[in-house]
């Protein structure tokens, strides 16, 4: 379990295809508190860390995690936005993210507004899924790349975020262009509200 607050963003080493399987490397401040068989959200993506090496560690994303998300498109140099799982007994000052992304998004535009930013991502609108919480709402929660944020300008197909200085220079945002393919998971409480409305009608 995550909380959408990004602890670092931490660079690519090195990249390994295995069958149909992808090994990453990467590099971060504080590999020396990991340990082999920790769980680690990698833009937004839950993998387990397999290997540590000095300050490096490599984790692996499989096949069906490939398809559904960006890793697959990472090259040797990119940054990712990392977090551990959280404490029990800290505090949730994001919001309940699983690690388990639903598809991605692509950036159709990033707007400066007075020492901000606001993104625009675009994606396919599949009814039946919008069904089941797939989507975005108002003022609700989603997260981008493993970053919880708030949502506005929300449509079937398409929504906004606002990302203050902080978050563009800690975070990947500021590697993400018009074009960029992100991470999204809908916010987890929505898609049970959907399942429990489905079975109510």
């Amino acid at each position: 379990m995550f909380s959408g607050i990004v602890e670092e963003a931490a660079t690519i080493i090195a990249l390994k295809n295995d069958q149909g399987n992808l090994h990453l490397t990467l590099e971060c401040s504080f590999t020396n508190e990991l340990k082999i068989d920790q769980s680690i959200a990698h833009n937004g993506v839950c993998l387990t860390v397999v290997n540590i090496e000095g300050n490096r560690y490599t984790v692996t994303a499989i096949k069906e995690t490939l398809d559904r998300s960006n890793l697959g498109l990472l090259k040797v140099g990119d940054k990712v936005n990392i977090e551990r799982s959280m404490p029990m007994n800290g505090r949730l000052d994001g919001h309940i993210v699983q690690g388990h992304v639903d598809q991605t998004a692509s950036c159709k535009h990033v707007d400066e507004a007075d020492g901000s930013w606001y993104y625009t991502f675009e994606y396919p609108f599949d009814k039946a899924k919008a069904a089941e919480g797939y989507m975005t709402v108002e003022k609700g929660s989603v997260t981008v790349n493993g970053v919880s944020l708030t949502v506005c300008n929300s449509k079937d197909n398409s929504f906004q975020v606002a990302i203050i200085p902080y978050t563009h220079e800690h975070t990947n945002f500021h590697q993400i262009v018009p074009g960029s393919i992100v991470n999204l998971e809908f916010d987890i409480i929505g898609k049970y509200i959907s399942r429990i409305m489905k079975y109510q009608a």
